[in-house]
């Protein structure tokens, strides 16, 4: 079967591009109330140490009274929007990322703004009190190779521009602090690291749960749907075969056969709604777009038809049967033959309406279908039957053909 149209032949919808599967993503509940805590609790303690050396910083005479006024606008106004920031929860990690950029600068900074003056004295300069809170700054903003470098990076440049502010004679007190402040800001580092894997660790044990709960409960649902069609299969072939054991009259007979149709609509149809659906009459036209409606969503191509100039209704239950059976045929080829060269083509007569689905696949031989398998049986054939319809499966190494066909009585 070649996946070309047939001559004539107009597309009734659009090919459209398939989308792509959205990816499901993973549950953040444990992770984000873990950065929330570290949030507030980073917001607590910055708001300490900034205000231990904000009023510091108003009495330093170590640098000059201009490089003090512009150090007290460029550290303490980031610091404050980060406390703001990492309190609330809002832009958390853009704030700290700025103080976490500002702070080295400011520190590169101080040698020029302490350059001349002889009072540096014994004491650490305001800016001592920070030195860990540019650290903890970086755990809230950047990646773990990032807040490594910057463990490191702010004590060592801190112990540099120290040393060349008050010389060597000074070398000794800075050299503690900068080991001071880099153990502090490795434990700071540590303790973010394990809270967060923690938080991880919970998160994907209960994506886990959550997913087996799902199959739980999907495997019982399908165990109670076929212990319920089981039953209603029972009662409703039961009552069939003794109506038709019993039948003496032709109307007994007749009655018979409508109680094994709709027996057959039953199991054609219990994967889909309940009931047969309306018997109003559906015209050709529309019953053509919900063929092209049911295709497009399993993935089919578009339905190309040709219908007559003069047009007429099917009755509800029998476009419903061949809708029906037309999907099964086009999700068989979609699950069983990736869709190659998949084709549906409506062609209508003034009295009949015929459905061909046709693919490229590798084919199948129907007879080797095991008796427990009903995409065929059931969802095709029988469906297709009980409306008085026909149906014939062609299938080989070249691909598979079904064709569907429906006549109207006179």
């Amino acid at each position: 079967m070649t996946s070309e149209l047939p001559s004539g032949a107009v597309s009734l919808r659009p090919i459209l591009p398939p989308g792509e599967a959205a990816a499901a993503g993973s549950e953040r509940f444990s992770q984000a109330r873990v950065e929330r805590i570290l949030g507030v609790v980073v917001g607590f303690g910055c708001s300490v140490l900034g205000a231990q050396a904000f009023f510091n910083a108003l009495t330093s005479v170590q640098e000059g009274p201009l490089w003090r006024m512009a150090f007290v606008v460029a550290v303490f106004v980031p610091l404050i929007v980060m406390v703001v920031a990492s309190s609330t929860g809002l832009a958390t990690r853009a704030c700290a990322g700025v103080f976490a950029i500002v702070f080295p600068l400011v520190l590169i900074a101080w040698p020029a703004a302490t350059a001349g003056r002889d009072n540096a004295g014994s004491s650490e300069p305001w800016i001592w009190f920070l030195l860990n809170v540019g650290t903890v700054a970086a755990v809230l903003a950047f990646s773990m190779p990032l807040q490594i470098v910057w463990a490191v990076l702010i004590p060592v440049l801190y112990g540099i521009v120290r040393t060349i502010q008050v010389g060597p004679a000074g070398l000794q007190a800075t050299l503690l602090d900068v080991v001071f402040a880099i153990i502090l800001a490795l434990v700071f580092l540590v303790l973010g690291w394990m809270l967060r894997s923690v938080a991880v660790q919970m998160d994907t044990a209960r994506r886990d749960a959550v997913g087996s709960y799902a199959a739980a409960a999907a495997a019982d649902a399908s165990e109670r749907e076929r212990v319920a069609v089981a039953a209603l299969m029972h009662d409703s072939v039961l009552a069939a075969l003794i109506a038709a054991e019993r039948a003496r009259t032709p109307r007994e007979r007749s009655l018979a056969v409508s109680m094994a149709r709709e027996a057959l609509t039953r199991l054609a149809n219990v994967d889909q709604d309940a009931g047969e659906g309306s018997d109003a009459p559906v015209p050709l036209a529309s019953f053509v777009a919900d063929l092209d409606r049911a295709s497009a969503e399993c993935g089919g191509p578009p339905v190309s038809g040709r219908l007559p100039a003069q047009t007429w209704s099917l009755p509800g239950r029998v476009a419903r049967a061949l809708v029906l059976a037309t999907t099964q045929a086009i999700a068989n080829s979609v699950e069983h033959a990736d869709a190659a060269g998949l084709v549906v083509v409506v062609t209508a007569g003034d009295r009949d309406v015929e459905i061909l689905i046709g693919d490229e696949g590798p084919g199948f031989d129907p007879d080797a279908v095991p008796d427990d398998r009903l995409g065929i049986r059931g969802s095709i054939s029988a469906r297709v039957a009980a409306v008085a319809g026909s149906s014939r499966i062609e299938s080989g190494p070249g691909g598979t053909r079904v064709t569907l066909y429906w006549e109207r009585q006179a």
